[in-house]
């Protein structure tokens, strides 16, 4: 298992378009951070990171989709699939290598954000003057956004054995799980409006950006990642 580890997670950086893609999201993230005037810190005047925090997630709902897509679907595509499958892996251990090459991949995009946190407590007046506990907090709940992210990017690759369509699938999976229920909560239509925002990753993504990392929250982004990973591989039994 551990070497098909390695082997999803080298490939990814044996490409130019592994490391265009990280840089993609990297400028980006520091467009909105430090030189959109809306967005920016340096516009803002206090040292905080919101903006960080806030568009993370619309950037993560295609990076990380373009950093699954291919993890599944070009094995089918191209036919190795099946010698994968006469390894003497099974077929939850192929799914799990796989997920956490991806899980790291996020970790590996999310650690220079880490330098804003650096660069945010030397700009405070006085300098260090910034709420470290909802910076943690939201930056956990990153990484767990990410992950629940990837496991829908595995899934949405497991359906099919194009690229693009696993692409252009994961990106509306996320986005209607970040963003489809937490509109649908906002208009107000009684128990329906607060079912979704019990089932939107933005409401449980919220309460971890406030500091306290709530078992609630995390027991709900584990089970969904547990969901899609059992969706990815109840649909490959089912090729």
């Amino acid at each position: 298992m551990s070497s098909l580890f390695l082997k999803e997670f080298n490939s990814f950086f044996g490409s130019l378009l592994g490391y265009l893609v990280l840089s993609l999201f990297l400028v980006a993230l520091g467009l909105i951070v430090w030189v959109f005037p809306e967005t920016s810190v340096l516009e803002y005047g206090y040292a905080d990171l919101e903006a960080l925090f806030t568009y993370t997630p619309y950037v993560f709902t295609f990076l990380v989709p373009a950093l699954s897509m291919r993890a599944i679907a070009d094995e089918l595509k191209t036919g190795t699939w099946e010698l994968l499958r006469t390894s003497p892996l099974s077929l939850v251990q192929i799914i799990l290598a796989k997920y956490l090459a991806l899980l790291c991949l996020v970790l590996v995009a999310l650690v220079p954000t880490l330098l804003y946190f650096y660069s945010i407590i030397q700009l405070g007046d006085p300098v260090g003057n910034l709420d470290q506990a909802g910076f943690f907090g939201s930056w956990i709940g990153l990484i767990m956004i990410g992950a629940v992210f990837a496991a829908v990017g595995l899934f949405a690759s497991a359906l099919t054995s194009q690229q693009v369509v696993a692409f252009v699938l994961g990106v509306f999976l996320c986005f209607v799980l970040y963003f489809g229920f937490s509109a649908l909560a906002d208009m107000q239509l009684g128990n329906i409006s607060y079912w979704a925002d019990e089932v939107s990753l933005s409401f449980h993504y919220i309460n971890l950006s406030r500091g306290v990392v709530d078992s609630a929250d995390l027991f709900f982004l584990f089970g969904m990642i547990w969901l899609f990973l059992g969706g990815a591989v109840l649909a490959l039994r089912n090729k």
